[in-house]
């Protein structure tokens, strides 16, 4: 039950914050959510419609790194290249299952 709740929040406040900044899916370059686990990435990821390999995922090597996991996996992914100045970065979280929230950024 919390893997689906984890997977409707973040896939929802994604979904509203980029209809908010008047965009959609297709415009966003990197999603950088919350690294809580890989099944969580997969399930927003299918939620969304966005491929994972639109999805920077960082959990694989660092763990779940709790409030740290978006700026580490954006710091891993400008490093690396991916995300690129000008690129739209969607980033989300959830703690603990009872608060969430995301952000629509232009790198």
């Amino acid at each position: 039950e919390v893997f689906r709740h984890a997977v409707e929040k973040l896939s929802n406040t994604a979904l509203e914050a980029i209809e908010a900044a008047g965009l959609t899916t297709d415009d966003v370059d990197w999603i950088v959510p919350h690294q809580a686990n890989k099944r969580i990435l997969e399930g927003m990821s299918k939620r969304l419609k966005v491929p994972m390999d639109r999805v920077v995922m960082t959990v694989n090597n660092h763990g779940n790194t709790s409030a740290a996991s978006i700026p580490l996996a954006m710091a891993v992914a400008a490093q690396d290249n991916r995300i690129k100045q000008g690129d739209i970065v969607v980033t989300g979280a959830i703690g603990g299952g009872l608060a969430w929230g995301t952000a629509v950024i232009r790198w």
